[in-house]
């Protein structure tokens, strides 16, 4: 899958945001708290400075990618 930049990599759906600086990441990953609870799927992120390091997997359904994460995905290319 190479849909808006997501690859697959170690049974992970992964994507790195990049933004202008720290304030504008930080603002993305609030922003994007709100999705992400609403969808009740939380992603395994992680931020340096402008980058938001992201990683999809449903962990019951056996640390495999499904559906709930290409929704996600989706969704978080909205924020």
């Amino acid at each position: 899958m190479n849909k808006n930049n997501w690859q697959i990599v170690e049974n992970k759906l992964c994507k790195t945001f990049v933004f202008k600086d720290f304030t504008e990441a930080i603002a993305w990953m609030m922003k994007a708290s709100f999705v992400i609870e609403k969808i009740n799927h939380h992603p395994e992120w992680c931020n340096v400075y402008n980058r938001v390091a992201v990683k999809l997997c449903t962990h019951d359904a056996g640390n495999r990618i499904t559906e709930k994460d290409y929704t996600l995905a989706d969704a978080l290319d909205l924020v």
